[in-house]
């Protein structure tokens, strides 16, 4: 893409003060610098993750660091076939004391929630937990209560070639903002961690505040974009609609989360203005799963441009 409107710019450095969080994630979980930076940028855009990959590679290590980062409120919920939305939402119960019923809060009352394989759970419960996800709020016998500030869901899915599992509609895809595959460690990282050189989540204390987080996603919401960077968004976006252009067509809410995240890149990056790398860092988490109908990922890690968002990006620099 030319960028001459973008020339005279400074080049981007990570913000001061979110490199001692990007720290104590790396210092946890190892040779992953990449999608730690991604899922961040998740969290500062109040989007949700989706985390597809095989068991052990660190996806319940990533969301509760990330949450001890912060000083956040953490809960985890396994999503088995036998889960009731009541399981997750709460429910009313009877009080003899007062004659009467009283909320009782389910685990979805929480900051940071790792949904940990959903694609187990029935549809019934998908659909609770990603009501509380778009509304920020759970209504229970006709009664509304709202979530607390902030509220991040980190969902994990397993390869669907796993026992037990089934594919998300695209529907329920939608609702997050990213998804990302962790894959393998590196090879020196995988020493490091089998010499024991990587630190436990417990070991981690919070680095920021929850306040001060919600500063951050403030801010983050209003990095300046320039009508050249919205254009660019734009074409991308009306070229995925195209009719011989394979994948599904981008819709009006992924081009809103495609700004928000490379708003929250930009923040990342330790500017006040979004670039067009921004949108090309983000544009595969964000958009490949809307793409590719909830394909699975291929393992190789977050950082990996998906092969759909991958030939939107070709193809738009080649018309400009």
């Amino acid at each position: 893409m030319a960028t001459a409107q973008f020339r005279g710019l400074r080049p981007g450095f990570v913000s001061a003060p979110l490199q001692p969080v990007i720290e104590a994630v790396n210092r946890v979980l190892l040779g992953k610098e990449q999608e730690v930076r991604l899922a961040l940028a998740c969290l500062l855009a109040r989007g949700h993750l989706l985390i597809e990959d095989l068991p052990g590679v660190g996806k319940t290590t990533l969301a509760e660091t990330l949450a001890r980062c912060f000083g956040l409120a953490f809960k985890r919920v396994s999503f088995t076939s036998d889960l009731l939305p009541a399981d997750l939402t709460g429910i009313n119960v009877f009080d003899p004391a007062t004659a009467s019923f009283r909320f009782q809060a389910g685990p979805v009352f929480t900051q940071v929630l790792l949904a940990d394989e959903i694609n187990r759970a029935s549809s019934r419960t998908q659909s609770a937990l990603l009501e509380a996800m778009a509304a920020g709020r759970v209504s229970v016998d006709g009664t509304s209560h709202p979530l607390p500030e902030p509220f991040f869901v980190i969902a994990t899915q397993n390869g669907l070639d796993q026992m037990g599992t089934a594919p998300l509609p695209e529907s329920q895809l939608d609702r997050f903002l990213m998804r990302l595959s962790l894959g393998f460690p590196p090879r020196q990282a995988e020493r490091a961690l089998l010499a024991g050189e990587g630190r436990r989540p417990e070991a981690i204390g919070a680095v920021l505040s929850p306040a001060r987080l919600q500063e951050l996603q403030e801010r983050s919401a209003h990095q300046t974009c320039t009508p050249a960077l919205l254009d660019y968004v734009l074409d991308l976006v009306e070229l995925s609609r195209r009719a011989d252009i394979p994948g599904a067509p981008l819709s009006p809410r992924a081009a809103l989360g495609l700004v928000a995240a490379a708003r929250a890149w930009s923040l990342l990056e330790g500017r006040g203005h979004v670039l067009p790398s921004d949108v090309q860092a983000v544009l595969a988490p964000v958009c490949e799963h809307r793409l590719d109908g909830g394909q699975p990922l291929s393992g190789g890690g977050g950082a990996a441009g998906g092969g759909f968002s991958a030939r939107l990006l070709a193809d738009v620099d080649a018309i400009r």
